[in-house]
């Protein structure tokens, strides 16, 4: 895999790498993936599912942590086997999100919004909206706060 770049120290992201720093670990055995120095902290097929959500946009990466952002700007964030943290002032009405589920994700708050990536892949749901065209508006989102 191609090295990524590092998420800078910039305010927009301060709680971002606060909450990433406090859980980071390197990695301690044979069976842990690495992205770069750090414990890998999402499954390897959400990182790629985040990936191809964003084709020719570069990851970026924090403390073992996937990231898509614009500007230097966090706007999507990858953890665990299943979840996006979306960065959007808003999400559409039809998105379900899981927000109150991650207390522990502190810097889930304000823009930030947690979702399953499967949402769009799901027969007979009204979330008609793709994944792919969120993690879109959470780039262009990200985008606006560098100029803030």
């Amino acid at each position: 895999m191609d090295p990524l770049l590092e998420l800078p120290e910039l305010p927009q992201n301060a709680a971002l790498l606060d909450y990433l720093r406090n859980q980071a670990r390197p990695p301690s055995g044979a069976d842990d993936y690495p992205l770069g120095d750090w414990q890998l902290h999402t499954h390897p097929d959400l990182m790629a599912r985040l990936r191809n959500c964003a084709p020719g946009w570069p990851l970026t990466a924090a403390y073992g942590v996937p990231i898509l952002a614009a500007d230097g700007i966090a706007a999507v964030v990858a953890l665990g086997t299943d979840w996006l943290i979306i960065r959007l002032r808003h999400l559409p009405p039809e998105v379900h999100t899981e927000d109150s589920e991650h207390p522990d994700w502190t810097f889930v708050a304000g823009d930030w919004h947690v979702i399953s990536p499967v949402q769009d892949e799901l027969p007979g749901t009204q979330h008609a909206r793709a994944i792919r065209q969120l993690v879109n508006d959470a780039v262009a989102h990200a985008a606006t706060l560098a100029t803030d």
